[in-house]
């Protein structure tokens, strides 16, 4: 620790990297909106083995591992702090002995409860509101979760740091709870913020924790209309593909189809399009960032059966 304090039986809340930045966007949310201090930083550099180097004006630049820091808001009722470790990423080797660092780290800080965020796929429709399922480490936790609304999560996997920080926790005699909101799987690869804010009103009424969440509900609003519009948008594409193609078979005379002038683009402009759809191609959530540009450069309809077929085999 880069300090020494006495804490009030503080609850962690421990996020990393995951599907629909979920953990992440919640993590970040409460760090700004609570106006968090940075309390510590979790050594944890020799759980990633460099894969690059940064380059800056011909200068191999140090390397920077990701890093795990402990953020604070102390609880003004002095009944439990809350602490939120923001990791960068989760380690690809060495899970297990990653959470065993963390779980220490806790226990000398007195933390009596240990809390993890992350995402559940589902076939709900992107403006939905996203529903909240819970785990816990014993059934104290589970009856608070139903209490609170949250479904239990009957049967399941979880994958990475979310659920193996919680096995660690039971094993080191810490309450450990994990909520998980609902994200449309089809969109699995894009941020939702929405999932983050069931999550965290979640969180809120089981902390009593006072928090403003109309900025992060502005934000989910938006992402869940461009989302539903898009969705719409491939369904309406895939009907009229089905419609043209049975159209063209029971034509019997050819003809002739009015192509929308486009604005001419610069070689440049091509390239830095080409680039943006290899990005989508391989991470989706730079599809966003691909049809603003399109929009911006008034080409939209020209590309748009490519911008769809990148979600075709969701």
């Amino acid at each position: 620790m880069t300090e020494s304090r006495k804490l009030n039986a503080p609850w962690m809340l421990a996020v990393w990297p995951g599907m629909g930045h979920v953990a992440m966007g919640a993590g970040y949310y409460l760090i700004a909106r609570l106006k968090m201090t940075l309390l510590a930083e979790l050594a944890t550099r020799e759980f990633f083995d460099p894969e690059h180097v940064d380059v800056r004006g011909g200068l191999i630049q140090p390397l920077q591992p990701p890093r795990s820091r402990l953020f604070l808001r102390p609880d003004p009722d002095e009944q439990h702090d809350l602490l939120v470790l923001l990791s960068e990423a989760q380690p690809p080797d060495g899970r297990w002995d990653f959470c065993r660092r963390v779980l220490d780290f806790s226990r000398k800080l007195g933390v009596v409860r240990m809390i993890t965020l992350a995402a559940v796929a589902s076939e709900m429709e992107p403006e939905a509101e996203p529903r909240v399922f819970g785990i816990a480490t014993d059934d104290a936790g589970l009856r608070d979760l139903k209490l609170l609304g949250a479904a239990p999560l009957e049967d399941g996997r979880i994958s990475g740091l979310n659920g193996l920080v919680l096995a660690a926790a039971a094993e080191s005699g810490i309450q450990g709870i994990g909520l998980l909101g609902e994200i449309p799987r089809i969109f699995s690869q894009f941020p939702f913020p929405a999932a983050s804010l069931a999550a965290l009103r979640t969180l809120a009424t089981l902390s009593h924790l006072e928090i403003d969440l109309s900025e992060l509900q502005r934000q989910a609003d938006n992402v869940q209309n461009q989302l539903g519009s898009l969705l719409l948008n491939l369904r309406e594409q895939l009907s009229e593909d089905e419609t043209d193609k049975t159209a063209e078979e029971l034509s019997m005379t050819p003809h002739a189809r009015t192509v929308p002038t486009q604005p001419r683009l610069t070689a440049d402009q091509k390239r830095a399009i080409e680039q943006l759809f290899e990005q989508a191609r391989s991470d989706r959530s730079h599809a966003f960032e691909l049809k603003n540009q399109l929009d911006q450069l008034g080409v939209f309809s020209a590309y748009e059966d490519r911008f769809l077929d990148l979600f075709r085999t969701a």
